[in-house]
């Protein structure tokens, strides 16, 4: 008889392109044999009775602040949110640390406190600043995922925009040593031109805020930095699209052949600008929540397949720095923070548009895995894959409370909202992380870059 580390018994599993009510195996980290009828003993059962099995979700856009600025969100309670949220594995934007991930050496410090800490596994974005284009190579051979750069401000003095001649340069060397580019798409000269405007004219709104970085401003970035790859041959990822003409822009170029792909974030789904209105700075982020109709869009979009994926730009501050007593909307911190709601958020949306569960586990997990090299191993439920799942109860709504928020500042624009399920549990290489409020002492792995193989990445397990 098999004996097996792990056996979820008759859980209704999402697998590639099907729910199935079967059997999973695991030793040793990885699915060893899914089965209708699994015969074999197992040091540990999981009686996965109506529940859904997915699988865990890949998160490629997080902030976590170490080093420097461990109190606003550090990799412990950063990784604990996460797995909360029914992710196992995260990628870290390079921006909020000090130092900024701009060269080996802030990496692989990063590294070390996220390989101690993390409770998933996790990636780390390098980043593309005006003056790091010669740290670009060793950068990439010491195992980022890919490059972040911005189009505007970042928030962070640390971590600078890019300007074209750097963007152009960049965008050459990221090409030509195999990586994506990940850009945040708003065109400075216009939110910037803008932003003084109200500001000087004493309006300083949530409705004054969005008005300030207006679609235009979005449309006008992706279409210069699809100029630019297609000049320069560089793979990009746009994070966080917020409005249809972007999509469409990007559309147009995936048809040109250009290698593109595009995300977006569960708050442009589930909300819209009269929310910033009603909750505040909490609610600011950049681009800004759009219009009802600009949201409808979203979604039709989202219900058609053109979000390579979804992501939840997690991207927490203390509350001071959000606090409306001494902070305008154009002065306090813009960021939603809310990483553990991401897989709640579309589940949500699956089961009040109709879409099927496959092609959510599509956009949360196998096509992040895709892009970022990792589908070898992560991405979705088959024999051979690491044991990475979020099981998911559709009997058990789930009320955002702020005891419920595993982030360190509990914060968030999802207070009070009501999921219509809970991620009941996590399990990151067969091993139980998260179930109903507690954590293991499990520690994630760093998805290394290992070597390139015609432009290929492949990633240490």
């Amino acid at each position: 008889m098999e004996t097996y580390d792990l056996i979820i018994r008759d859980g209704l599993v999402v697998l590639p392109t099907e729910v199935k009510r079967t059997n999973i195996a695991v030793k040793d980290g990885v699915i060893v044999e899914i089965a209708d009828h699994l015969v074999g003993e197992a040091a540990a059962e999981w009686r996965a009775d109506g529940q859904y099995v997915f699988p865990g979700m890949i998160d490629v856009h997080v902030h976590f602040s170490e080093p420097g600025r461990a109190h606003w969100e550090g990799f412990e309670t950063g990784s604990q949110m996460m797995a909360a949220g029914g992710c196992t594995t995260y990628f870290d934007m390079p921006l909020n640390g000090v130092p900024s991930t701009v060269h080996k050496e802030a990496l692989l410090e990063k590294a070390n406190i996220a390989a101690q800490k993390s409770s998933v596994d996790f990636g780390l974005w390098g980043g593309l600043v005006p003056g790091n284009i010669a740290d670009l190579r060793e950068l990439a051979e010491s195992g980022v995922v890919g490059f972040k750069a911005f189009l505007s401000a970042s928030g962070n003095e640390e971590f600078e925009r890019v300007d074209d001649l750097t963007l152009l340069n960049g965008m050459k060397k990221i090409a030509s040593l195999g990586k994506v580019l990940a850009l945040h798409a708003e065109s400075e000269a216009i939110t910037n031109w803008l932003q003084v405007e109200k500001v000087q004219a004493g309006l300083v709104s949530a409705k004054d805020y969005a008005s300030a970085r207006p679609v235009l401003a979005e449309v006008e970035a992706v279409e210069r930095a699809l100029t630019y790859a297609e000049l320069t041959g560089c793979p990009l990822h746009f994070v966080h699209i917020s409005s249809a003409s972007a999509v469409e822009k990007i559309e147009l170029a995936k048809k040109r052949g250009l290698n593109v792909t595009v995300e977006t974030c569960p708050h442009y789904l589930l909300f819209n600008d009269a929310v910033m209105e009603e909750k505040g700075i909490v609610a600011k982020c950049a681009p800004p929540l759009r219009s009802q109709s600009e949201q409808e869009k979203l979604i039709e979009l989202f219900k058609a397949g053109k979000f390579d994926m979804i992501s939840s730009d997690h991207s927490p501050c203390p509350y001071e720095l959000k606090d409306p007593t001494v902070h305008s909307f154009f002065e306090a911190w813009g960021g939603i923070s809310g990483g553990q709601f991401s897989l709640l958020s579309v589940i949500q949306l699956a089961i009040e548009h109709d879409i099927p569960f496959f092609k959510i586990a599509e956009v949360t997990a196998a096509a992040p895995a895709k892009r970022f090299g990792l589908s070898a191993a992560k991405g979705s439920i088959q024999v051979g894959m690491d044991a990475d799942f979020a099981i998911v109860s559709l009997k058990e709504p789930f009320m955002v409370t702020e005891d419920r928020f595993f982030a360190k500042h509990k914060q968030t624009i999802y207070n009070g909202h009501t999921f219509p399920c809970t991620v009941v549990a996590t399990i990151n290489r067969g091993r139980v992380v998260y179930h109903r409020g507690s954590f293991s002492q499990y520690k994630g792995k760093w998805m290394k870059n290992s070597q390139q193989e015609e432009g290929t990445i492949v990633y240490n397990k």
